[in-house]
């Protein structure tokens, strides 16, 4: 057993695996730690902050919002809050309800804001314009507003005996900010999303989430398949016959259409992350039993099973003393791929729109439907999807890397 351990950590490719795997177990771990913000609280106002440093400020109403460090002039800070596909989207607008496209001029920053001001209705149709269209254009309108204010915001920190907001300076809007100075600050290194949640506390939560869902559907797919497997290869006769009637049947029925069906079937109120879980793992076995079956006919005949069963054992010892250590080690590889499929399939649930409901806890796929769905792709807003892309592409290659590395160890054929 010893010697076997020593084996499996000197496989480059198990270590480099595991490595990762431990790495992203002990972020979830520790990360919440040091960041107290819930994964779905709202720190930001506004659609798809950046990634930097942002202070805490309330308007001139009361209401608290998170605004970006403030290092430019005032003319910069305008001009940087537009885009160049803002602006040309904007003018796309402008000329669609009438207005001359010479009389706009997109380097213009405030003659231009001033333009949108005054001609953009909600409201109005304009002819050829999809709802899509129509619906970008009514959040770009609602992150303009008040970019052209120039009242100062005011700094406002907690009273340490009263816990009550009260006032400790006011930073204008072509002021400097020393953020140093300031109390309430917060680094966001990944921005935020379209709701003004910080992308990367979301990310680690919804990282444990997914790996949680893997879990628990990889040991569900691979206890099943265990099992049944065990049963229909050592057993034979109608046992096998019937197991392997099941097996074919699903074999025959793609997962991903059943999984669609069925998880459109629960109801997006039911639909939680656990229930995902079980879901997918009792829809994931099939290729786990005719695996585990075809080890187990290979061993039910050997020597030492052959005596077992001549001294009069019973067949579940039989099963479980004699033939499953000899698959022990495919039974866990088995397991992580289970894993990794798991994730992966929750993702592509989620990003149809099929995955746990989104009012309790983020996942990887429920963030890259986020992204999707407000355009993050099309906006080029990078921070709000390609993160979620590179913590699933990481957490797939571990795992398999892992089965690899077992693999090479396990099987003498691979073994250099």
């Amino acid at each position: 057993m010893k010697r076997t351990l020593r084996q499996v950590f000197h496989s480059p490719k198990f270590v480099v695996g595991f490595s990762i795997i431990m790495f992203v177990v002990l972020t979830v771990l520790i990360y919440p730690l040091f960041v107290r913000a819930a994964p779905l609280e709202i720190i930001a106002r506004g659609t798809f902050f950046e990634p930097g440093i942002y202070i805490n400020v309330f308007d001139s109403m009361g209401s608290p919002k998170y605004i970006l460090n403030l290092d430019d002039a005032a003319a910069k800070r305008i001009a940087s809050k537009l885009s160049d596909q803002e602006r040309l989207d904007m003018k796309d607008w402008l000329v669609a309800d009438g207005i001359l496209e010479e009389d706009i001029d997109i380097t213009d920053t405030k003659n231009l804001l001033d333009q949108w001001v005054k001609n953009y209705d909600p409201k109005k149709e304009i002819p050829g314009m999809t709802n899509a269209r129509r619906n970008y254009f009514t959040r770009l309108n609602e992150s303009l507003k008040g970019i052209l204010s120039t009242e100062g915001a005011i700094i406002a920190a907690k009273n340490a005996q009263t816990g009550a907001l009260e006032q400790t300076g006011t930073v204008a809007q072509t002021d400097y900010v020393n953020v140093s100075q300031v109390a309430n600050k917060r680094l966001l290194l990944l921005g935020t999303d379209n709701f003004g949640r910080d992308v990367l506390t979301e990310l680690v939560s919804a990282t444990g989430v997914s790996l949680m869902i893997g879990i628990v559907a990889g040991l569900i797919a691979t206890t099943i398949g265990l099992v049944l497997g065990l049963m229909a290869g050592y057993m034979g006769g109608w046992v096998d016959d019937v197991v392997m009637f099941f097996t074919n049947i699903f074999t025959v029925i793609p997962t991903f259409v059943l999984l669609i069906l069925i998880s459109f079937s629960i109801g997006q109120d039911k639909r939680g992350a656990v229930t995902i879980a079980v879901v997918i793992g009792f829809t994931s076995w099939v290729w786990t039993a005719r695996a585990v079956r075809a080890q187990v006919v290979s061993l039910r005949n050997r020597d030492h099973v052959n005596l077992s069963r001549l001294s009069g054992h019973p067949t579940a010892r039989i099963i479980f003393t004699d033939i499953l250590p000899y698959i022990a080690s495919y039974v866990i590889m088995a397991l992580i791929l289970q894993i990794s499929s798991a994730i992966l399939a929750e993702a592509a649930l989620s990003v149809l729109g099929l995955g746990p409901r989104t009012t309790e806890t983020p996942t990887l796929g429920l963030m890259m439907n986020w992204a999707m769905i407000y355009q993050a792709q099309i906006l080029g807003k990078w921070w709000a999807y390609f993160p979620v892309l590179l913590v699933i592409a990481l957490v797939s290659f571990s795992l398999n890397l892992m089965n690899t590395g077992l693999d090479q160890v396990y099987n003498p054929a691979l073994r250099e």
